[in-house]
């Protein structure tokens, strides 16, 4: 699995007008079971994707690039893969 760290770099009010893009996104790669889990950060300084392993690190790094944000270079990424030792029965077909 992985975990991408999406950390802004441009003002609030940029990201902002990219949200409903970037959601759209998003919103494909969640209905395909891609991605497991997506939100902000608390403080709203990026945000956090958990993705299932059935891609390598590198087609994740190209899937990023169709991002709004990572398109309208609005902030950095940052790809974690990790095995999980123990994983809620519910997770398993993301592993």
């Amino acid at each position: 699995m992985f975990i991408v760290t999406i950390t802004y770099t441009q003002p609030i009010e940029a990201i902002e007008a990219r949200t409903v893009e970037h959601r759209e996104w998003l919103d494909q790669h969640v209905a395909s079971g891609l991605i497991v889990a997506a939100g902000p950060m608390v403080p709203r300084t990026g945000g956090i994707l958990v993705v299932a392993s059935r891609i390598s690190k590198d087609e994740l790094a190209t899937l990023l690039k169709d991002d709004p944000f990572m398109v309208h270079d609005l902030a950095d990424y940052k790809i974690t893969e990790f095995k999980a030792g123990k994983l809620n029965p519910a997770m398993v077909p993301f592993a």
